[in-house]
């Protein structure tokens, strides 16, 4: 056994040593296209991104990858996917208009500084089997519209669908003069070590995906953002429209078979309203389910505490009938509910579940709903989102000082707004940072801002020291010297 392992090792070294080198060489490729696209000025800047977009956005590409995307991963539906491509880049690109992301972007002379927005260079992209298109081109181009190069660490599921997107991406760059190495892709077959060799060649790493994959890019030496874990709760309080809450609720957690970390995996209902949600939910398409079916689709939904891939991002009468819930498939549900008191892994309902369905937990009242979704974030979600359905908008104000939450979503459908939407202000994004709470080193919606250096060029102003009574006073007068 001894010998076997010395020789397995042994034979491993030239093989990583191989990879290492590949990568080198790859990112080294699109280092020499960077260094000269970042000078190429702001049009040139704009035709990249445009193209990176456009190269995604046309309905008969979009179609194409968002088939092969569920026909390779088997997560999520088609048309669904399709809408997500095409609504999402376009959102990215009405966030993007009309910046400037090179050169000079801002003066203060009262401050006496200018602002010189400069690329951080080569960005490592890391993407999830979730969305293996339309993560990949958000982060491509965000990261061209600041003057960088990228290269594609995808799920090996989603591998396919990212390489297609990248074809693409490259016959756009061929009409527009463009240099395909700023925009790469890891060789197939993708590998641990190889993305891992990746993020330490890279400048900077922007993983989403699994929390894996996101610690590995934090203890990969390169300056990293990486997102938390979803599981998102939604409040339903007593002054809400139960009916507007019920559709809301259901669109988000049926979108794309659940497969984005923005659907709900909990609603806490105040009891006050409890019956009329649970009645709105299920006239939406929602199926309730007892105490003995809940169990079936436990035992079906996890394995040894895992969630097993049979049930994840799958339609609910798929659910339903891996589960052998076939008078649950025989309604067609839209989505399952099933009631929940507890949080943890003894509680896994409790948890991220990235399918249509649905935990429900009763609440006595505003402050107990709140309790209830800190239990849940302190088992997993923290940091992320929470949803809140009121006619008393105020309220949200609260969460927002009191819960682990980065955004606080009022009245919407919670997959759709917390990434950006239309009808809100968040930048258009698929990667949500969670805060110190998520164990991320950032809270926002990842946007252009995060692709960017900054350099400031500080000149001489008039001086302005201040008096100690200026700064100090009022604590003197509270506290005393």
């Amino acid at each position: 056994m001894n010998v076997r392992a010395t020789a397995a090792e042994t034979a491993g070294v030239p093989a990583q040593e191989e990879t290492n080198e590949r990568i080198a060489a790859l990112v080294a490729r699109a280092r020499a296209a960077q260094r000269a696209f970042e000078s190429a000025g702001q049009t040139t800047l704009d035709t990249a991104a445009a193209a990176a977009a456009w190269a995604i956005m046309e309905p008969e590409r979009n179609r194409r990858l968002a088939e092969l995307a569920v026909r390779d991963t088997g997560l999520g539906n088609v048309d669904d996917k399709f809408r997500k491509n095409y609504r999402k880049t376009l959102g990215l690109l009405r966030d993007l208009h009309g910046l400037k992301t090179c050169g000079v972007i801002a003066r203060d002379p009262r401050k006496g500084i200018v602002e010189i927005a400069r690329a951080v260079g080569v960005v490592a992209a890391v993407t999830p089997s979730t969305n293996p298109a339309a993560t990949p081109a958000n982060k491509i181009v965000n990261a061209l519209k600041c003057g960088n190069a990228v290269v594609v660490a995808p799920s090996p599921k989603g591998y396919s669908s990212c390489a297609l997107l990248v074809e693409f991406i490259h016959a756009q760059f061929e009409k527009a003069g463009l240099d395909p190495a700023l925009v790469q892709l890891l060789p197939e077959p993708v590998s641990k070590a190889a993305t891992a060799a990746l993020m330490r060649e890279a400048d900077l790493v922007v993983a989403t995906g699994s929390q894996a994959n996101v610690r590995m890019a934090y203890a990969s030496g390169t300056p990293a953002f990486g997102v938390g874990a979803g599981n998102v709760a939604s409040i339903v309080e007593g002054s809400a429209d139960v009916g507007e809450a019920a559709r809301k609720i259901a669109l988000s957690k049926t979108f794309d078979h659940a497969t984005s970390c923005s659907s709900e995996n909990s609603v806490v209902i105040e009891a006050a309203v409890y019956d009329a949600m649970l009645d709105a939910l299920q006239r939406n398409g929602g199926v309730l389910l007892d105490a003995a079916q809940k169990a079936r689709l436990q035992a079906a939904m996890w394995h040894d505490g895992k969630l097993s891939e049979r049930c994840t991002a799958k339609s609910a009468v798929h659910i339903a009938r891996t589960a052998g819930l076939d008078e649950v498939a025989a309604c067609e549900p839209r989505f399952l509910l099933v009631e929940e008191t507890g949080f943890g892994a003894d509680h896994p309902f409790s948890g991220e579940k990235l399918a249509p369905v649905l935990a429900v937990y009763r609440a006595r009242d505003f402050a107990d709903a709140a309790n209830i979704v800190r239990g849940i974030y302190g088992y997993m979600g923290a940091g992320h989102s929470v949803g809140l359905h009121t006619a008393q908008p105020e309220l949200a104000v609260a969460l927002g000082e009191r819960l682990p939450v980065a955004r606080v979503i009022v009245n919407q459908a919670h997959c759709l707004a917390t990434g950006g939407n239309f009808d809100n202000g968040l930048p258009f994004s698929l990667s949500m940072g969670c805060g110190t709470w998520g164990r991320n080193n950032f809270s926002g919606n990842l946007d252009f801002r995060y692709y960017l250096n900054v350099t400031r060029v500080a000149y001489p102003i008039a001086e302005h020291v201040p008096e100690l009574e200026d700064v100090l006073g009022d604590y003197f007068r509270r506290i005393g010297r």
